[in-house]
Order: structure tokens, then sequence, then C-alpha cells
């Protein structure tokens, strides 16, 4: 059985919504496509297929449909022309701006008498003067509308295209008619300031459209293209594609880590924001992992390779922010449905125009003005901002959430998060820090310092994770390591060793009642602990007097610190929390009372908390429940599964991060609040967007019919319409993340 291929196409000569649905219907006809989906403001083609489909087909499906396609690789990257069609013949040799400043050179001498005319101005040029600008507007200029109509009318779908051909050649018809009979009432002007205006409108619409894309483009340009190398010894500068697994790569001050790895030697402050969007600087040393693309700032680094090519973080951050831009959400997936219908109703509309004011109209130039309004109906009702109104706030809501830190993979989860209602967070590596850390000493005898230095040597020699809480605070307290000797590890007790002139012993309260020292002690010192420390260490001493108790260590899992401002956030936008975790009932709401969680979960297996999940789903009676799991364990995959909204934290395991919808690049709660309000405001983004082409076309469609807009107005209106929508959508781009404190 064959497995499934992914493809990206770049899709050239789109318009409108139109376009977009007659190109997946093209390749959904490919044998071997299981699905296809075009996005109008990426202008790319996302196909999957099986044999008997291979890239050259698909390509070749575009193309008899009517537009250009070139082959994307992995990296978004176009391999070549693939296949083309004539759509780019009329710009070969010009730039799109170029050509639209020729069209408006052309088309001024004939636009300029009317605006002089109701000052008293008659600079009206001689009909052939009109003609002799306006064939190469209507022909040469405004040929990929003739074309592209054509392609249209042969797929039997409707697109953009087409309305402007016919209405321009009606008006431009109806001149030459007119000029034929000897009249000095023309419409040069009107067929070639449509022409233009539509020409304007799509220049600027496709500059709007790539700053959309700017946030790819942004982390695009964080690939460095050589390393520098160090193989046997000697160093050498060779391209990206050369660099190998486990290559030693060293990399300077001020240069861009061109890898992800393994800090071998050096220490240095390493800029990531680009990348996970962390605003400070963070010290990298040897044993350290680093991210490809990141800036060194003021250390050398030499670095062991982990990850080349597409597995790099900041490929599959591309790729992830590409995927979720290219993927429809619902509510685009009803426009595209009414888009598939709006050019056969407006041509219809057009024609019952031309006939209601041809037999209707009461001036003598009855049929000459129902031409006009019929124009002015084809023009106008533009489905380009349509087909823009949600990918364009996507594509800007999705930037700016990966520019912060934030990796959605579809837009469906983006268009699901602005719902939210509750949120699950786990608790270790989640809420908590998520590894022991010494947060109290309580000494019997002599210094705390004193204490912990002996305990420091003992545990110098164990890779347990509390032995490495107290090495860390020795080092953090700066205190001297004094060395250790003969250590025994003692299965489920603790470790001792000779330390100076003493036998040092560091373990469980049972342990050091088995040597003989008195509980009541233990239970004295035991009373000054904080609750939080929920797991003790036990340190005594045997010297030739006997073995005395010297205190006590006390770990906890700290709570990272913004984690009360993670909980605080979402209340404030009204969302629910819950504390889902495996630890401890008493650990579990001593967490939850600290940050203002109201309910828990606690001592939950893998399985419990999935089913914990779907109950809290189905919980809410008369509207839906729209519940969020935030995790980082392999533990917490079935839980996220389960979630209609899923985050993980990148610093997580591999398994959450392939199951989560979201991916969190810093290990910070507060970044689900964050999330939830860019997704709302893209989401209203969208509404505002849909709510204003659907009004532009109800109201204009209207006053064309009934005489009330001329062709140039309906041309101005129209090309503004979709700048607008993407004008509005860019505003995203000024998001900024509210401060969780």
């Amino acid at each position: 059985m064959s497995s499934n291929n992914t493809l990206n196409l770049a899709v050239g000569g789109m318009s409108c919504a139109s376009c977009s649905s007659a190109v997946e219907k093209a390749l959904l006809k490919v044998s071997g496509v299981q699905n296809a989906t075009v996005n109008l403001a990426t202008e790319k083609a996302q196909i999957e297929f099986t044999a008997p489909a291979t890239p050259e087909h698909l390509a070749k499906a575009v193309v008899d449909a009517g537009y250009d396609a070139e082959i994307l690789n992995e990296s978004g990257e176009k391999l070549g022309t693939q296949a083309t069609t004539q759509n780019t013949a009329a710009r070969e040799g010009f730039g799109e701006g170029a050509l639209v400043v020729i069209a408006a050179l052309l088309t001024l001498p004939l636009v300029l008498p009317m605006v002089a005319m109701p000052f008293g101005k008659h600079w009206m040029l001689p009909g052939w003067v009109q003609l002799f600008l306006a064939i190469p507007v209507q022909f040469w200029l405004g040929g990929r509308f003739y074309r592209a109509g054509l392609k249209a009318i042969q797929n039997r779908t409707g697109n953009m295209d087409l309305l402007v051909a016919i209405g321009t050649t009606a008006a431009f018809g109806l001149s030459v008619y007119m000029m034929d009979q000897g009249s000095s009432h023309l419409y040069f002007e009107a067929s070639s300031a449509v022409i233009t205006l539509v020409m304007l409108g799509k220049w600027l619409e496709g500059r709007a459209k790539r700053q959309t894309t700017a946030a790819i483009a942004a982390l695009q340009a964080l690939r460095p293209d050589t390393a520098r190398v160090r193989r046997n010894g000697v160093e050498q500068t060779i391209p990206m594609a050369e660099v190998k697994l486990s290559d030693e790569v060293v990399v300077r001050p001020g240069e861009r880590i061109p890898v992800d790895g393994l800090v071998l030697e050096g220490s240095s402050h390493v800029d990531e924001a680009l990348i996970t969007g962390e605003s400070e600087p963070i010290v990298k040393a040897a044993g350290t992992k680093v991210t490809g693309g990141a800036v060194n700032i003021d250390g050398l680094l030499l670095i062991q390779t982990s990850a080349i090519g597409t597995e790099t973080t900041l490929a599959r951050i591309i790729r992830l922010v590409e995927d979720a831009q290219a993927a429809k959400p619902n509510i685009q997936k009803l426009v595209d449905k009414v888009s598939a219908v709006f050019v056969p109703v407006v041509l219809v509309i057009a024609l019952f125009t031309v006939l209601a004011w041809g037999f209707f109209g009461s001036a003598e130039n009855a049929w000459e003005q129902a031409i006009l309004n019929a124009v002015a109906v084809l023009v106008i009702a533009c489905p380009c901002a349509l087909g823009l109104a949600t990918p364009t706030a996507i594509m800007a809501g999705t930037g700016v959430a990966a520019r912060n830190g934030i990796l959605i993979k579809d837009a469906q989860a983006l268009e699901l998060a602005h719902s939210i209602n509750t949120v699950v967070f786990d608790k270790t590596g989640t809420l908590t820090v998520g590894k022991p850390t010494l947060m109290q000493l309580e000494a019997v005898h002599g210094e705390s310092h004193d204490m912990l230095a002996k305990a420091a040597a003992v545990e110098a020699g164990s890779m347990h994770p509390l032995a490495s809480a107290v090495k860390n605070r020795a080092e953090q307290d700066g205190l001297t390591i004094p060395k250790a000797s003969d250590l025994q590890d003692v299965a489920g007790k603790g470790l001792s060793a000779n330390v100076g002139d003493s036998r040092v012993y560091v373990g469980t309260i049972r342990w050091m009642e088995e040597m003989g020292i008195a509980a009541s002690s233990m239970q004295q010192v035991q009373g000054n602990l904080n609750a939080s420390a929920a797991t003790r260490s036990w340190v005594a001493e045997e010297t030739g007097m006997g073995i005395r108790l010297l205190g006590v260590l006390a770990f906890g899992d700290e709570l990272k610190p913004s984690a009360h401002g993670a909980v605080s956030s979402l209340h404030a936008l009204n969302v629910n929390t819950v504390l889902l975790t495996g630890d401890t009932q008493t650990s579990a709401e001593r967490v939850a009372s600290e940050l203002g969680i109201k309910q828990v979960m606690a001592e939950q297996l893998p399985g419990d908390k999935s089913e914990a999940v779907a109950a809290l789903r189905d919980s809410k009676v008369g509207s839906k429940q729209v519940v969020a799991m935030v995790g980082d364990g392999i533990n917490d995959a079935p839980a996220l599964a389960m979630a209609d909204v899923s985050f993980a934290m990148s610093t997580g395991t591999d398994v959450a991060m392939h199951t989560a919808d979201i991916t969190l690049m810093r290990s910070d709660p507060s970044l689900v609040a964050q999330t939830i309000d860019i997704s709302r405001r893209t989401y209203n983004k969208i509404k505002q967007n849909l709510f204003w082409a659907f009004i532009y076309n109800a109201v204009g469609i209207p006053l064309a019919a009934l005489g009330y807009l001329n062709p140039v107005l309906a041309g101005t209106a129209m090309a503004l319409s979709s700048v607008s929508v993407v004008t509005n959508a860019l505003m995203l781009r000024n998001w900024k993340p509210k401060s969780g404190a």
C-alpha cells in the first residue's frame, strides 16, 4: 500500500476566491490526490497524494486550469519554474508597479476631461485619440483578464477576471459603437480607468499580502549560509549543506548559531528572541543546548551538531507556521461555498440590469445607460475581499504569535482557541520548575553552611536529582566543598562517605532512626520546615563521640515565576482553571491554593488524565465546554490528544509536542492566556473582514444596478475593498502580549 506524500506548490495568477476554488477542483480531479488546499493570500497549494499522481502531474493540472505552478521543496524554496501559463507574458520586462504607472499615464488623458467638465473646462480629446489611448490599456495591459476569464469559462467556473473582462469590454465596445455613430459621448475612460484601478488595487493588495508573510521571512532570514566547522583540529568555513551530524562548529561573538547542538566549550549570552520570543539573552555554557538561528553575543562557543537541515528547530518552526497559514478554518470553508456561486449570481444580476434598464429606462439613451449600469455591477462585484478576509487574518495572527514564542499548528486550533473556557494544567514542569530545589535547611549543631558543605561532599558522587539540588545550592552559596572518600550507596536509605575526620550520612528519617537518632529530636527540627518543602533528607555525622544529627535538607518543586500571572491572566479572561496531576493530593492542593486554582484532580495515571479531560468536556450543560490541556511529559500525551485544544512546552518531550495543537517555545505558562488573546483578536478580525466584504457587495451591487454608481466609482470601490481587508488584518501585527503579572 503506497504511503501519502505531501507537496507544496506556488500558484500564480489567482485573483479571487473563485480562482483558488478552481485550482482546488483541478487538483482534486488528478488520480491519487486525496486532499488539496489552496490559500489565496499565500498563493500556495498544499496537496496530499499517492501514486499514480506525481509532482509534475499536479503542476500540469494547475497550468491546465489557467494558472502558474512552481514546485516547492521542504524549506519552501522554489525548485525552478516547473510549468507556466501565459499569465506572466504581459509582465515580462516590466515590474507590476511599472505596468500600473503605464496604465495610469495612458488613462489620465481620458479621465481628466471628465474631472474638468463640472468646472466649465472642455478638454475632451477627439474620438480617435481616445481610442488610440484605450486600445493598449484594454488589450495589452488588460490582456490578463481575457486570458484568465477564458480559462475560467473553459473550466466552467467564474472569477474576478471574467467579471472585469466582460464589464470593460462592454464599455469599450459601446464606445466604439457610439464613435461609429458619430456621437461625442464615449466611455473609453470608464473601461481604461477600471482596468487601471483593478491593477492598482492588485498591486497594493500584493504589497500588503507580502507583509502578512513577514514572520516567515524573518525566520527564514535566520538561516546562515555557511558554518565554521572544526575537523581534525582545523577550522574551515563550509556551506550549510555540507555540515554533518556530530560536526564541531565554532561560533564567534556576534555570529548566528548555524546548527542545533550541544555546547562543548565556552560560555556566552545568546539571543533567542526571534525563535522563542524570550526578550532577555540566555547564558549558554558547556552542556547546554543551543538552537540554530540564535545570535551568539559575547563569547566563543564550540558546538557539537545534533540536528541539520529540515530537522532543526528553526526549520520545524517555519514548517509549522507555513502549515498553519495554509490550512483553512471551518469559517473559510463556508466562504468558499459562497464564492463558488458568487460570480454566476453576479452575471445574472448584470443581465437583469441590462434588460431592465434597456426595456424600462425612460431616457432616449436607455440601452447605453443599461450597459453602463451593468458594467458597474460587474466591476463592483469583486469576490477578492471575500477570499482574502480569512487567510490574511490567519497569516497575520499566526505570524505575530510565532514571533512571541507561540507556534500554532493549524488554523483550526487558532479558530477554536478563541472559545476556550477551561484550561487544564499539568503540575510538574508546567506550573512548576520540574526539578527539585533545596528550598530550606535547618541545622541542629553548628552553622547550616557547614552542614550543607558536608552533605554536598557526600552527594558529589551521586546523579540523583536531589543530589544535584544540594550541589547547586552549595555552589550558589559559594561554599568550598570538601573531598569525600569511601562513598557507599545504601539502597532505599541514602548515602554515606568519609568527610574530613568524620563519617557523614545523608538519607531518610527511617535510616536515621535505625542508627539510633531520637525521633523526638528530628520532630523538633521538622516543626520549623515549610510545608511546601515536601521531600526531606536528613544529615547525620559519626565521630569518636558517636552519631549525632546535623540537620535536615528540605526539597520542593518551585513554582515558575510566571505561574501566578498565568493563572490570574486566564481568570481575567473568564477562563476556568483546573490542576490535573499524578502527584499527591496534598502537594497538588498546596500548589492550587498558592495559585488560586479552585479545582484539583490529583494522583491521576495517564489513562485517568484523558478520562478526566473527557469528563470536563462533557460537564457543562446548555453550552459547549471547550477544554484546553497544557502539559509537557509523555504521561500528558493521552490527555493532550483528548482536549479540544492542546498546549505543549517545547522544553518537554517530543511526544507531547507532536500530540499538541500549539507549542509554547518558552517554558512559560503565561503564553496560554496570550494564545487565547491573540486567537480572540484574530477571530474578531475575520468576522470584521467578512462583515465588510459581505456588506460591501450587499450595498454596492444594488446601488450599481439602480444606476447610482458609474463604472469608474465602482472600479475605485472594488480596488479599495480587498486592500482594506488586508490592511485590517495587518493591524494584528501590532499585537503585544499582555504582562502576566
